[in-house]
């Protein structure tokens, strides 16, 4: 190299050292890409990178001039300023894509350029350039994560926001008295501070129960209480609690649950606040007080399905308030047990099922309480028959019972199950003793149609009715689950029978045919059950109650000593998956895309994401397969 050479690699280096993270590495590091460095040179207002530009080829390290950043959809949004020193686009580049920002010049702009294979060479062989990228990778993942909320953005700004932790919400100090206080006391203090609700405490000072102006009418004036009696008779109780630190969606999701309107904040055992209702949920579209009054407000099916069309706005309004994929499924679980429950009850009122110990089980998705917006029916009957030969009679009663809560259902918005795995299909109304033996046979006789019986059915839960004859079935079942190795390697089998859609040659294996469906995979049945199967059988495997799909991996990881942080990891990954099988139902709520992406359609980062999960997937199965040894 002559002089002139020398001279010019000096400066490169001695303006590299100047900043970060050029100015942590070795001398040998920096001098070994300061000769590859090439210049460009920008006008103000030039576009240097965008989209549109395909798969970007270098690293641009800012020597003279400013950059302006903005996301390629987001024109409104302000630029990010880069200055000198400064690297741009370190994802993309490690990505091996198309940038998913615009950056352009914002003044004459000078910037030194390293091809994208001395970049990735340079975070192989320096330790300090590996941490930069790394950092700066993690960084555009969460803005990532932001973004993925965007297209929902201009109706979540109209929204309040559902991430307020309750201690924020606490606007008075609350207004208490000890239980054992008298109801013409208990009601002369609400009436001085003017509120509507007294929370009612321990001799600790812990809450007991909670005693509104409503149950003054019901419970005390209607019946002709005496005004002497203690609160604690006519009190609600046990009072729903949270701690301060819970977010508004959390004691959205805990009314749901419980079918309350409010609940005290607690901090150590000790009331700090009540929230209700119009502290949570003032949202433009639909509040949750409207859908609880539309549900409990409902005397017939047509009525019911104004709260079932007001719980569709609801989740799209925690959809926009970026509500994360785990605590949405649940609220939506929750809200449609409600629907059902509600359903089944106005129904029942229709039927005589005297004398019959019946239970309505929830299967599938609806099971595990991981309910998206685009779900049909999966359920059946239990019940008891303590004369064999009142089986068929009380069958009978059942099957016309169900027949009509499965009509109703579809008429609120769950369509009928094209298998029929409903509660009216004969063969799905069955006594405890009949659901015993189907399932021994499918445990003793493996076959593929056994399997996947076992894959929708052995999700149960109890929704309505002798609930605990569900739990007693479940129990009986892992007496044979857990000590039939046969039985578990098959649905061991039947869990790695689909690979996570990763390509060979390109990033995914996408669908070739039928031609509606060419260039797409779906995130349900390649993406979303992978995670599904391996926790059915690990808690098959291990005796696992809980029949959510996260609760299930938290608590095997547990058993086999999985580090935490690799199970979250696991948990995170599924929840993604989940959360864009939700935003693309939300566009194409009906047919075959409701659970369908092109993946090359999502940004950069997106699509970096997604292949994270596919391999948290992959591990998944792998972990499965090292545990059975296939």
């Amino acid at each position: 190299m002559n002089s002139e050479g020398n001279a010019t690699t000096a400066a490169t280096c001695e303006f590299l050292r100047r900043h970060v993270p050029f100015d942590r590495m070795s001398e040998e590091a920096v001098r070994s890409i300061a000769p590859r460095l090439k210049v460009a040179r920008y006008p103000k207002d030039a576009t240097i990178l965008s989209a549109q530009g395909g798969e970007v080829t270098h690293l641009h390290i800012i020597e003279e001039g400013l950059v302006g950043s903005r996301p390629n959809n987001a024109q409104a949004d302000p630029d990010r300023t880069l200055g000198p020193g400064e690297l741009f686009p370190v994802g993309a580049l490690s990505a091996g894509g198309a940038t998913t920002r615009i950056f352009h010049a914002l003044q004459d702009t000078t910037c030194l350029l390293l091809s994208r294979s001395d970049f990735l060479a340079l975070r192989q062989s320096s330790p300090e350039f590996e941490r930069y990228c790394t950092q700066a990778i993690t960084e555009t993942l969460r803005q990532a994560l932001e973004s993925l909320y965007g297209q929902y953005s201009q109706r979540a700004a109209e929204q309040q926001t559902l991430t307020r932790t309750l201690s924020e919400l606490v606007r008075n100090p609350p207004v208490a008295c000890p239980a054992s206080l008298a109801i013409g006391e208990a009601a002369q203090k609400m009436a001085d501070a003017r509120v509507r609700t007294i929370v009612a405490l321990d001799e600790r000072g812990a809450p007991l129960g909670i005693f509104t102006l409503v149950d003054l009418l019901r419970r005390v004036v209607l019946p002709g209480r005496p005004l002497s009696t203690p609160l604690a008779e006519v009190m609600t109780s046990p009072i729903v609690t949270l701690p301060g630190s819970s977010t508004a969606y959390e004691a959205m999701h805990e009314m749901a649950e419980h079918g309350v309107r409010q609940l005290a904040v607690v901090e150590n055992g000790v009331l700090r606040g009540v929230v209700n209702e119009r502290d949570l949920f003032a949202l433009q579209r639909v509040s949750m007080r409207q859908v609880t009054e539309s549900l409990h407000g409902a005397d017939t099916i047509d009525r019911l399905k104004g709260a079932a069309e007001d719980i569709r706005h609801l989740t799209q309004n925690l959809l926009a308030q970026g509500v994360s994929a785990e605590p949405l499924t649940r609220t939506i679980a929750a809200l449609n047990d409600a629907l059902s429950r509600r359903a089944i009850d106005l129904v029942l009122a229709r039927h005589d099922l005297a004398g019959v110990d019946w239970c309505w089980l929830a299967l599938g998705s609806e099971g595990r309480g991981e309910q998206t917006f685009a779900t049909d029916q999966d359920n059946a009957l239990l019940f008891v028959a303590p004369e064999p030969g009142r089986v068929e009679r009380q069958r009978a009663r059942l099957l016309a019972f169900a027949g009509e809560v499965n009509a109703a259902l579809a008429t609120l918005g769950f369509p009928l199950c094209s298998g029929n795995v409903m509660a009216s299909n004969p063969e799905l109304c069955l006594s405890m003793d009949e659901w015993k033996a189907k399932f021994l046979g499918w445990i003793r006789e493996p076959t593929p149609q056994a399997l996947l019986n076992a894959n929708i059915m052995f999700d149960f839960r109890g929704l309505v009715g002798e609930t605990a004859l569900a739990i007693s079935l479940r129990q009986w079942l892992f007496g044979f689950t857990e000590a039939n190795p046969l039985f578990l390697r098959m649905m061991v089998q039947n869990a790695l029978s689909v690979e996570p859609p990763v390509g060979i040659i390109r990033t995914f294996a996408v669908d070739d045919a039928p031609p509606e469906v060419k260039g797409t995979l779906d995130l349900k049945t390649r993406g979303t059950r992978l995670f599904v199967d391996c926790a059915r059988v690990f808690a098959l495997a291990r005796g696992i109650h809980d029949t959510g799909t996260a609760a299930r991996l938290r608590l095997a990881g547990a058993a086999l000593h999985v580090e935490p942080r690799h199970v979250e990891a696991t948990v995170e990954a599924f929840h993604f998956l989940q959360f864009l099988r939700l935003r693309q139902q939300d566009v194409a709520p009906d047919g075959a895309a409701a659970n369908r992406i092109d993946p090359y359609a999502l940004n950069e980062v997106s699509q970096r994401m997604l292949r994270e999960a596919f391999r948290q997937a992959k591990q998944l199965q792998d972990r499965l397969r090292m545990s059975y040894r296939l």
